[in-house]
């Protein structure tokens, strides 16, 4: 009888965590939900953040809470996640920089966000423009090409930082299109704008939305941009396969998608991508994500994965082939 209910209670006291465990996945989720951007607000990946939290927060009935945590182009964000409980309460709303950090092999700490995060779903993608300041004497990209190479006083390009995806895309673009330019750092895409719009640098690679007020006033003038279609903020702008201009085997637009932390659940990561597939079918956020050139454009977790996988290994390949380092 002893070693009856002795077996009677191991039984109970082992099998209680997996009947609460299937329990807590099951009514997911009944708390708040934190969606870490690993940016300060007001850029594009904190926009697509706020503008989702709403749709995305009825899909589930909770409340989805953006969190900033800014710094190191990303990478606290990242780490912030990664090291979270994997239960589907804290998220990432990540742009292709996570995919380009790893290509830089000098960067310190380390980084990978294949073995690190858990793919949830894609989300949508914004293209950029290649623009240069009013005062530069070329009206296409031709004759940017031929100026390049032409005058005495070579041509600078503002960059917002080493590993940005505007300073990987310009590189991209650069070599595609032979554009001779001298690199000018700037700590952000902010400041690096500012100082096109002065005319105290000559080229800059810069979000269709960012771009497309200042071209209207003809402060700046953009010559391509880097979709697959042309851009409607710029619709008078060609693409650069439109120019003829080859690249690298890289995707030259931004990207977006949700993360988690590795190891999350099965279940609660479904309900968690289906949420967000009907989040993005919202009229409301598809209009407003218009009006910023952001296209929704949804994928279940495999095929973000996978794009997560090849990106790494595409600007990985460009960046070692170019030379590229992080300092």
């Amino acid at each position: 009888m002893r070693r009856l209910l002795s077996l009677l209670i191991a039984g109970v006291v082992l099998g209680t965590p997996v009947v609460s465990h299937a329990q807590s996945t099951a009514d997911f989720p009944n708390r708040p939900i934190r969606l870490v951007v690993g940016f300060a607000p007001g850029g594009a990946t904190d926009t697509l953040a706020r503008l989702l939290t709403g749709p995305l927060g009825q899909e589930l009935g909770q409340t989805i809470i953006v969190e900033n945590i800014a710094g190191a182009s990303g990478l606290l964000g990242w780490r912030n996640v990664a090291s979270a409980t994997p239960d589907g309460y804290t998220l990432l709303l990540a742009e292709n920089a996570v995919a380009i950090r790893p290509g830089f092999k000098d960067m310190t700490p380390a980084f990978d966000p294949v073995t690190q995060l858990e793919a949830v779903a894609a989300v949508a993608h914004s293209p950029l423009a290649l623009c240069v300041a009013g005062n530069v004497a070329a009206n296409n990209l031709q004759e940017l090409v031929a100026l390049s190479k032409s005058t005495q006083k070579k041509l600078n390009y503002a960059s917002a930082g080493t590993s940005s995806v505007a300073t990987l895309v310009w590189e991209v673009v650069k070599d595609g299109a032979k554009i001779e330019a001298i690199n000018v750092p700037y700590r952000g895409g902010g400041p690096a704008m500012a100082a096109i719009i002065a005319a105290q640098v000559d080229i800059i690679m810069a979000s269709s939305q960012v771009a497309k007020p200042l071209v209207e006033d003809k402060r700046i003038k953009a010559f391509a941009v880097t979709g697959k279609r042309r851009s409607p903020a710029l619709p008078n702008v060609p693409t650069l396969a439109e120019l003829g201009v080859k690249h690298a085997d890289v995707d030259l637009q931004f990207w977006f998608g949700v993360f988690g932390p590795k190891g999350m659940p099965a279940d609660v990561k479904g309900k968690l991508e289906r949420a967000i597939q009907k989040a993005l079918q919202s009229p409301a956020l598809r209009e407003r994500l218009a009006t910023l050139d952001i296209t929704p454009d949804f994928g279940p977790a495999a095929v973000l994965q996978k794009q997560l996988v090849n990106e790494i290994k595409n600007w990985s390949s460009f960046i070692e082939a170019k030379g590229l380092t992080a300092n």
